[in-house]
């Protein structure tokens, strides 16, 4: 089953043609309505999870305001590569979950060099030519509701709910969730790099179509379904949301896989026709400083995957092995050819057919 998501702003032309272009989901303003110096930032993040960053940074930099949009990630791909065909940025600051695309996005001329203290000490893996830099720590998890299914019966690995899928009257029978891949781009970004991890992934597709597991759109969604009990199980969702979900609610519990468990570090850049290039520069080295860090971390942005760090929580048994960090490399090209990803997408959908 799949379920649509997305926002988008469609004008009727005359003739009755209508044309759709991205447009955020949400948007807010943040610092002094007369303030001369402003900064737009466009990003994948949710504003209430986001805000308390900002504001942390507004207290160092007297005279700004922010205007931060909330993307679905594809729209945020779309709208900065047509800025940057046009000559013109909207966005000042580009953060995106979905890091395959902002390496293309620089791959492509669209991003602007910022070299500073804080950047230059960042670990290859997380700095692309300068210009795109990984800003969080978020491990790819599976989450349960403990009033659903037991602890043991809980699934630790992606070897487990293969398992748990394969009877024909299973109870996770169209009750697991994932990434709709073709409307998310983390949710893609995810699957793409799951099928380069293991020789489970056809497995786990096949299990998949086999048992009408779920597509939708965002962590929220389906973290909302775990919740209410409408699915059992989610997989591949963004640790961060998960464990700010179970902060909530004790019977959410969030499992980094014992196979091996991807961990996301979100990616920002400055558009090349930013307004405002110093002032983005300077969001960017707050990010990364310890104040920043810090700031993340309270966001639940930076998860802590040292033990006994979350009680709900459960870390792989060997997390120095099975921690898999995706690294901002040109790797992360691969899964973006048009070829390729019309294939991978062919082969998703045979899973999960559109109604």
């Amino acid at each position: 089953m799949r379920c649509p998501c997305g926002v988008q702003l469609c004008l009727v032309l005359l003739g009755g043609a209508a044309v759709c272009e991205p447009a955020p989901e949400a948007a807010r303003s943040y610092g002094p309505a007369q303030a001369e110096v402003r900064l737009t930032v466009r990003g994948t993040t949710d504003i209430a999870r986001f805000e308390p960053v900002l504001e942390k940074f507004l207290a160092r930099s007297d005279g700004v305001r922010i205007e931060y949009e909330q993307w679905g990630s594809n729209d945020l791909y779309l709208a900065t590569d047509a800025d940057c065909r046009s000559g013109y940025a909207a966005a000042d600051l580009v953060i995106s979950s979905s890091i395959d695309q902002q390496v293309k996005l620089a791959n492509d001329g669209c991003a602007a060099s910022h070299r500073s203290e804080e950047t230059t000490g960042l670990p290859a893996v997380s700095n692309w030519r300068d210009e795109v830099f990984g800003m969080t720590w978020e491990p790819a998890v599976i989450v349960y509701n403990r009033n659903m299914i037991g602890d043991a019966q809980a699934p630790r690995s992606r070897f487990d709910l293969i398992d748990l899928l394969r009877p024909d009257d299973s109870a996770f029978r169209g009750r697991v969730a994932t990434y709709d891949i073709e409307v998310s781009g983390l949710g893609y970004l995810f699957a793409f790099a799951d099928s380069q991890q293991a020789t489970t992934f056809g497995r786990l597709i096949e299990a998949f179509g086999r048992s009408g597991a779920v597509a939708t759109c965002c962590s929220a969604a389906i973290i909302d379904g775990v919740a209410s009990g409408d699915y059992l199980v989610a997989y591949n969702v963004l640790g961060s949301y998960a464990l700010a979900r179970a902060d909530e609610n004790p019977d959410i519990v969030v499992v980094a896989p014992d196979d091996y468990t991807l961990v996301l570090a979100r990616a920002a850049l400055i558009p090349r026709h930013a307004a405002t290039p110093g002032l983005a520069g300077e969001f960017i080295d707050f990010l990364l400083s310890e104040p920043g860090r810090t700031a993340l971390r309270s966001a639940s942005l930076i998860v802590d995957t040292s033990e006994g760090a979350h009680a709900a929580m459960r870390l792989p048994e060997n997390p120095e092995v099975s921690l898999r960090p995706i690294p901002l490399s040109v790797a992360l090209l691969v899964g973006l050819d048009q070829h390729k990803r019309r294939e991978f997408i062919s082969r998703w959908r045979a899973a999960f057919p559109k109604e």
